[in-house]
């Protein structure tokens, strides 16, 4: 990778926009977390261990991680139709997967765990910044974890791999156009719990994709670990 590349924004290939995230935004929810990746901003609430309803529904070997991934209507500058979409739907679902193997769900048969993530602000990683805030409400939320998980988007701009996407680069139209590859890790063993690929990219580039990814995620650990000291700091005043 060559440090010349110059991104819209004027950032380095592997700088991640500035991150914030804080524990218990939502204070009717079991669990609540925002998460934010510079202009783009998701929040999480969690409701439950909680019946699941209908019966037929339930589980009785474990419970039911169920997400909810909305993207608010004045999220973005050109307003979107409220309510869910097939996008909506799929990110939903790729976020359960995503969540699942760190959480110890079996302890909860016949039970549901509801997640609702609504973005308040996209430009671009909607679904890491959502993943991101939803681990951290189900941590606050007191669900047993073996582990965190952070998540970020890798990108591909011709043929320069990048950290953290934003619009302008997901738009990008110059070459062989833009390639968005989001990757959820456990945040302490560093396993991959998702990735997807929009785009092309060879089997020893992945491979890099893998490696830089790594780093980012242990970037946004710190600052979710930073998120619940200062809530443990709130509590002890």
């Amino acid at each position: 990778m060559t440090k010349e590349f110059k991104r819209p924004d004027g950032r380095k290939i592997d700088e991640i926009r500035p991150i914030q995230a804080k524990i218990g935004v939502v204070p009717s929810a079991d669990g609540s977390a925002m998460f934010r990746f510079g202009e783009t901003i998701a929040i999480a609430a969690v409701y439950g261990p909680k019946k699941m309803h209908p019966q037929h529904m339930q589980n009785p070997q474990k419970g039911t991680l169920r997400c909810t991934y909305n993207m608010l209507s004045f999220s973005v500058a050109d307003r979107i139709r409220p309510g869910p979409s097939r996008r909506s739907t799929e990110i939903s679902k790729i976020t359960e997967w995503a969540l699942e193997p760190v959480l110890m769900i079996e302890n909860f048969p016949n039970s549901v765990i509801d997640v609702h993530i609504n973005i308040l602000q996209a430009n671009a990683s909607t679904r890491c910044a959502g993943i991101n805030a939803a681990a951290m409400a189900l941590a606050h939320a007191g669900v047993p974890m073996k582990d965190l998980v952070s998540s970020v988007s890798i990108g591909k701009l011709d043929k320069q791999l990048v950290v953290d996407l934003n619009k302008a680069e997901e738009d990008w139209d110059s070459g062989e156009g833009a390639t968005d590859i989001p990757i959820t890790m456990t945040s302490n063993t560093q396993k991959i719990t998702h990735i997807q690929l929009d785009g092309q990219i060879g089997k020893e580039q992945l491979k890099e994709v893998i490696k830089i990814a790594k780093k980012a995620t242990r970037e946004v650990y710190k600052v979710q670990k930073k998120a619940f000291k200062e809530l443990e700091k709130e509590f002890k005043k």
